[in-house]
């Protein structure tokens, strides 16, 4: 086992997530932990398998994209010594880091904690990385800063036993304004800022709650949960929908797994009513949101008082002094696009534009230079794979422009047409189709050549993906094109889906885009030009993209683009994809490694005591709830372990529950204290301890007699298990499970 060095500046839980992962990665080299075990392991630890065999993506969790400077030197400096050099920002404002070593991982995360960064459920079944707003605190729209309740979103949940072994992953965002810049529409919860009154008539900071959002083959819409819920009440509420979505989700079928599935089987009605029901065993009945998030708030009161507003006559005259008369233009394009003055008077927000989100180490350590200089120490990535820097003097834009010139940070256009968001796409995904990097880079290029304006254009975004699932978001958004292909005769060539439609409305509402038509990949330059040419020429004067599609109807856009699906006019060049000179041909990257099998059902008792240890700890903690949700995962986990020996597979933790009282029924006995006896009992004495967790308070007796009664079950699983094996004479695997001396 490889030593990992870990600083005394890295808390004591990052620090034994360090030393698990260096563990569970030797256990897996050397065979004892089987591979799918493995991967659900790591990718909770942010690493995930890249397209090309035997290298890692590493997904770095930024919490609503905040990163200093100093932690953007770090991660600048981890890629150059672990991964190839480059930062790629995401649409779920993370940082991710292609082509490390799956025995460098340890190491790398350790490097990154010394810094505040993490990477724990940065991937897997659990709530991914909590984005924002972009402009959270500077918004002039906004009624307040959601930095603070995002903050707190990420550490409440961050490591909460409710959240780390769902059916599949839970992605939250929160929006600053109805403007909805998060895109709150697009997720399993989504937080969109308002004020309202509380039952005392008084004015009070709250959200807009939807829920049961989502993208991929099947994208919905989210639904609205509350038109206005009170700061207080949000993560509670949140805590109660998960435990509902964890409790009934599916768990089989990934494509049926998300929480926008179930919601749709339940009913919104329905929904509630069972978060209701769960209300009574939540942590925290309400939830105060700190303001002073990092110490700072006096502070940054101080230095960021307001100052006197520059017009832009102002700083034109002062940039005259240092850029020549013919190159004033192109600093005019970029002052009117890509900064705006922000909520604090006189002070300036400067937004980056960052080609395919690609940022390299060394322009990342001059642009941590750059913000000690001249801007806040809160740089943010953006869900349109940028980068904003924020309370920049208005005196100070001309000499940053100077600056980011330098490091070529000053294309004009931020979060324009002609600035696509887009994944890596064949690059590196394993799930990709065709190339995604390619036609983007082409595409800009028509942009910036051929329909120059589109930098002013913030009505019509373009979101491209590699395949269906979209990381690009390519459903949620005006023109979006994802990965496929067309078979001809006995070839194949890269396609783009065509989408239109998405994005918002010309009134706010968020819509998900209509498939359209499936073109060449080849012909997505002509497919844009022709988009363009026909919404020049036929749209009203201020008639919205989006209210132009809905006029002309999604046939009227089938019928102008058929004609470059003609497959009867193909090239040798329509057969290859962008940035491909060899023939194209469909196929989904391994870069997953092997391993030896072993016994799943012994991997699943091993978890079970590793819940029970957590459960314990959280005891000895006085976190009541969390040792109680730790005992429950071990009743699950134990349950579908011995389901397993009966070939039984169940979608559902409400589904183990009832196949365990099938198959095992009446064997495991316990003694219940009066005090938790349920008034109704289940039917089985396992059924009835399983469901009773949403029944009573969490307090340190409920949580005493749980703990102990699941101690007592995980130990009939194992003599259930040993007299299994006993009877079967597989003494091999009985060592595996039990040890040398059972």
């Amino acid at each position: 086992m490889s030593e990992i060095i870990i600083s005394d500046k890295v808390s004591a839980v990052a620090k034994r997530d360090i030393i698990d992962l260096n563990s569970k990665i030797n256990a897996f080299n050397t065979g004892e932990t089987p591979e799918e075990a493995f991967r659900k392991f790591r990718l909770t630890r942010g690493v995930y398998g890249q397209r090309q065999p035997g290298v890692q993506m590493i997904r770095i969790k930024l919490p609503y994209g905040r990163v200093t400077a100093d932690q953007l030197v770090r991660i600048a400096d981890t890629s150059d010594k672990f991964a190839t050099g480059n930062l790629h920002a995401t649409t779920r404002q993370d940082i991710q880091l292609h082509f490390v070593k799956l025995s460098d991982s340890p190491q790398l995360w350790a490097d990154l904690e010394d810094a505040g960064i993490t990477l724990k459920e940065a991937c897997g079944n659990t709530i991914r990385n909590v984005t924002a707003s972009s402009v959270a605190g500077i918004d002039p729209d906004e009624p307040f800063d959601v930095t603070p309740i995002t903050h707190s979103i990420f550490t409440y949940f961050l490591r909460n036993p409710i959240n780390q072994d769902m059916g599949r992953k839970f992605k939250i965002a929160v929006s600053s304004s109805e403007k909805d810049s998060a895109l709150a529409f697009i997720h399993d919860v989504g937080l969109i800022a308002k004020m309202g009154t509380n039952d005392a008539g008084e004015s009070v900071k709250g959200f807009k709650v939807l829920i049961g959002g989502g993208l991929g083959a099947q994208p919905f819409s989210a639904q609205t949960a509350f038109e206005f819920l009170e700061e207080k009440d949000v993560i509670p509420f949140i805590e109660a929908l998960l435990r509902v979505f964890d409790r009934y989700g599916e768990r089989v079928r990934r494509h049926k797994a998300r929480m926008k599935f179930l919601l749709n089987d339940l009913g919104l009605e329905e929904m509630l009513a069972r978060v209701e029901e769960q209300r009574v065993a939540v942590k925290n009945k309400v939830f105060t949101i700190p303001e002073d998030l990092f110490g700072t708030e006096e502070v940054e009161s101080i230095a960021y008082a307001p100052r006197p507003s520059l017009t832009e006559t102002d700083i034109l005259r002062i940039a005259a002094e240092s850029i020549d008369a013919d190159k004033l233009d192109i600093f005019k394009k970029w002052l009117r696009t890509n900064t705006f003055e922000q909520k604090q008077k006189g002070w300036h927000a400067v937004q980056l534009r960052v080609l395919l989100g690609d940022m390299h180490s060394n322009t990342a350590r001059s642009l941590a230079d750059v913000v000690r200089k001249y801007a806040a120490d809160d740089i943010r990535v953006t869900v349109n794979q940028g980068y904003i820097l924020r309370f920049v003097k208005g005196e100070d834009l001309v000499a940053i422009y100077h600056e980011l010139a330098k490091l070529g940070l000053v294309n004009p256009g931020f979060d324009s047409t002609m600035d696509i968001t887009t994944c890596p796409g064949t690059d590196t995904c394993n799930l990709a189709i065709s190339s995604s990097y390619g036609i983007t880079r082409v595409l800009e290029d028509v942009m910036r050549d051929e329909y120059p304006e589109m930098i002013y254009n913030q009505d019509i975004k373009i979101k491209i993906s590699g395949c269906m699932n979209g990381c690009g978001q390519h459903n949620a958004c005006n023109i979006g094109f994802h990965g496929s292909s067309i078979k001809n005769g006995k070839l194949v060539l890269p396609a783009l889906q065509v989408l239109l439609g998405g994005g918002f409305s010309g009134d706010g509402i968020g819509l998900i885009g209509d498939k359209v038509i499936k073109v060449p990949a080849k012909r997505g330059p002509e497919t844009l030009r022709t988009l363009f040419n026909d919404y020049e020429a036929n749209s009203y004067d201020g008639e919205y993209y989006n209210q132009y599609y809905l006029r002309q109807t999604k046939n009227y856009f089938f019928q102008l683009l058929k004609p470059l699906a003609d497959l009867s006019t193909l090239t040798d060049d329509d057969y290859r994809d962008w940035d491909h000179d060899e023939l194209f041909k469909t196929e989904i990257g391994v870069g997953e490694c092997a391993s030896v099998l072993v016994d799943l059902v012994a991997t699943t008792i091993t978890e079970g005591q590793e819940k029970l240890n957590l459960a314990s700890e959280n005891f000895q903690s006085g976190i009541w709830a969390d040792a109680i949700y730790h005992a429950y995962n071990v009743l699950i986990t134990g349950a579908k372990g011995l389901l397993m020996t009966k070939d039984v597979n169940t979608n559902t933790q409400y589904g183990i529950v009832n196949d365990f009282e099938t198959h095992f029924g009446h064997d495991f006995i316990y003694d219940t204290p009066a005090e938790f006896e349920l008034a109704e009992k289940a039917e089985t004495p396992f059924k009835s301890l399983a469901f009773s967790i949403n029944k009573f308070e969490p307090t340190e007796a409920f949580a005493t007699y749980f703990i102990g009664t699941a101690d007592k079950f995980l130990d009939f699983v194992r003599g259930t298990r040993e007299a299994q094996l006993m009877e079967t004479g597989e003494p091999a695997l009985q060592e595996l499970i039990f040890g040398k001396d059972s």
